[in-house]
């Protein structure tokens, strides 16, 4: 007799879903146990599954956890305005949701400013936050009118392209080193019409929030920071790749207990260049000592 094993487990660990007050449902994945937890947050209009290089490695050392945000994956979607303070109260009923803490926050991209404004919001149950090549408001850049141009182009486009099947083309080549099942639903769910839609949505309020971050950053204090900047510079993005670096030293400078984490063989993704790195920063904040001091700092 043929005995047929047990479906194996995904990469990302189990499905769970979190309805919000308004009856939205968010879904979510965990993996691996212990603490801190470690939450992730992708770039602008992505699910969870840009995580792949990342989330299991760290789940072998605590509960780490991807989801989607609405709009993307298996979340339902959002009617409202796609705003940062919109998303961060998502991200904040799921940390809710997934207990005291304490967590570390890991944001890619657009996913920075999120964790950022989120720790901001309750600092005495975050470890730390990692930024990952993040949107910066001191990228000067964002506020030209060709970038209010380009936007408003890149928002006409993106619709038609994920309909001919061009943008699952052009974007779905680079998360190929994830593992099978992470890649398989990152071309299923991360390039069709309704994420093209969700990444139009979030680009609508993009640009004001981060004028707001300019005018109002959010006050994180003593919290531990790591800010990763890819300084791979090609010819063709050489202007914009260096004024990215400079805005990333300028907010390490900033803020309190900040360091900043050079990415040399990447540009933006490094999250599939040099996931290691992330890796890396992430397990020093794991560490026990750190740990301990947290606990003592909270009167654990």
């Amino acid at each position: 007799m043929t005995l047929t094993n047990a479906a194996s487990p995904h990469s990302f660990g189990e499905s769970h879903y979190l309805t919000l007050p308004d009856g939205r449902k968010l879904h979510y994945m965990t993996n691996g146990t212990g603490e801190p937890t470690v939450v992730f947050e992708s770039g602008l209009g992505f699910s969870r599954s840009t995580w792949g290089l990342v989330q299991p490695l760290i789940a072998k050392h605590a509960r780490a956890v991807v989801y989607d945000r609405a709009g993307t994956g298996r979340s339902d979607d959002d009617a409202s305005p796609r705003t940062l303070k919109r998303i961060v109260d998502d991200l904040l009923l799921l940390l809710d949701e997934l207990g005291p803490g304490p967590f570390i926050l890991v944001g890619h991209s657009w996913g920075g400013p999120i964790v950022r404004a989120a720790a901001a919001a309750d600092p005495s149950r975050i470890r730390g936050i990692v930024l990952v090549d993040p949107s910066d408001e001191n990228f000067e850049h964002y506020f030209t009118p060709g970038t209010a141009k380009q936007f408003a182009m890149s928002r006409w486009l993106y619709p038609p392209l994920a309909r001919l099947g061009l943008y699952r083309m052009f974007g779905g080549k680079f998360g190929k080193g994830q593992p099978p099942d992470v890649y398989k639903d990152h071309l299923a769910e991360d390039f069709t019409p309704r994420a093209a839609r969700t990444v139009v949505a979030e680009m609508n309020t993009f640009l004001n929030d981060m004028a707001e971050l300019r005018n109002r950053s959010p006050e994180l204090g003593e919290l531990e920071v790591s800010l990763i900047s890819g300084t791979k510079v090609s010819r063709q993005d050489r202007k914009i790749r260096l004024g990215v670096i400079q805005a990333h030293k300028k907010t390490v400078a900033s803020l309190k207990r900040a360091r900043w984490v050079e990415a040399a063989k990447s540009a933006h993704l490094v999250i599939f260049t040099e996931p290691d790195i992330i890796v890396g920063e992430i397990m020093g904040m794991l560490s026990v000592n750190r740990e301990a001091e947290f606990r003592t700092a909270q009167g654990r």
